[in-house]
């Protein structure tokens, strides 16, 4: 059975020139005198970019130390020797300083072979939870489990493994100024260290009730991992529950199994320009466990320049590019060259 030239005239698009496919259009035909300026350019502008970005990534300072306490033996070789540390297990780390270390200075903690990109791991939250909502307090996400309820049957709060494996190690910093004086401690500014999207947007507490905010997380319980429920995490009000910013920080997962997660700031009182010459101690409340997944804990202080943190990978990728787009333009030239002399040949024997 054939169609009628109706039936095929109402399947048929409207002659506009949208349509129909008639739209001008500008395609270019790229000579070699435009397209081997463009990579000789490109290349220049790249390897620039990447000196930049190298050098100031090495004129960043870091001073770090390794004290998961295994393989090699070290200060906090006795909290490691159990597979869970023993309960107020602390381990100190000395060093010098022979000459000002130059501020702002960035306290981090960093873990290796933490795979927070995994993808159940990754799901296993209640964003409806975190952002304060009630009932998502007494009905946590099915994403959850198996850290959605308690043993007794009690809602867990914050649910899911993210929230579950809070780091929970403390730092204390101490400073002697001469030899063989009494240490004096370093402030440490724990304000503002998480993004001010999650901390304003995407995690809000629950409505007070009667004032309090125990009350509002009555009827819920803490996760296994924790010893203590989220509305102690801190003395502070505004850096309690679900806004502490310790667990705000935690809560928003790198995408690699080695990452850092800032911890403090040093720009207070007299090391508001860094830290000064002399002795420093580092007091470490080693609660972590990271033998269970093979994993390893650093401790870092570390300066920043205008690109951010020390990082050489960016800059080597840029002058990678460039080498390449340079690379490629000589070699476009010489085949540039050696066609032109052929066709300049075929010319004179014709």
């Amino acid at each position: 059975m054939t169609w009628s030239a109706k039936a095929r005239g109402s399947q048929q698009p409207d002659s506009t020139a949208l349509k129909q496919q008639r739209l001008p259009a500008w395609q270019p035909l790229l000579s070699a005198s435009i397209a081997l300026p463009l990579f000789f350019c490109a290349g220049l502008a790249f390897i620039g970019l990447g000196l930049g970005l190298y050098y100031s990534s090495n004129a960043i300072k870091e001073l770090g130390y390794d004290y998961t306490g295994y393989p090699e033996p070290g200060n906090c070789s006795l909290c490691a020797v159990a597979g869970t540390p023993p309960p107020g297990c602390s381990c100190a780390w000395y060093f010098s300083l022979p000459e000002l270390f130059q501020g702002p200075i960035y306290l981090y903690y960093e873990l290796t072979n933490f795979y927070q990109n995994n993808r159940r791991y990754g799901v296993s939250r209640d964003n409806a939870q975190l952002s304060g909502l009630v009932y998502a307090l007494r009905q946590p996400a099915n994403e959850c489990a198996p850290y959605q309820y308690s043993a007794s049957g009690l809602p867990i709060a914050p649910c899911g493994a993210i929230a579950n494996s809070l780091f929970n190690d403390s730092f204390s910093l101490w400073h002697q100024r001469e030899p063989g004086g009494s240490y004096v401690e370093v402030p440490l500014d724990r304000t503002g260290i998480a993004w001010w999207t999650d901390l304003h947007v995407k995690f809000h507490n629950p409505p007070l009730v009667n004032g309090s905010l125990a009350l509002a997380f009555k009827g819920t319980a803490p996760p296994p991992n924790w010893h203590q429920p989220v509305y102690n995490l801190s003395s502070n009000p505004n850096n309690t529950g679900f806004i502490n910013q310790d667990f705000v920080v935690w809560m928003r997962t790198a995408a690699l199994p080695t990452f850092r997660k800032l911890y403090a700031r040093i720009r207070q009182g007299n090391y508001s320009t860094g830290l000064p010459r002399g002795n420093y101690r580092v007091n470490i409340a080693y609660n972590y466990p990271v033998r269970s997944f093979g994993g390893q804990k650093r401790i870092i202080f570390s300066s920043i320049s205008w690109m951010g943190g020390k990082n050489p990978f960016l800059g080597i990728a840029y002058l990678v590019v460039g080498s390449l787009c340079i690379l490629t333009g000589f070699v476009m030239l010489v085949v540039y060259i050696r066609y032109q002399d052929q066709q300049d040949e075929e010319e004179d024997d014709e």
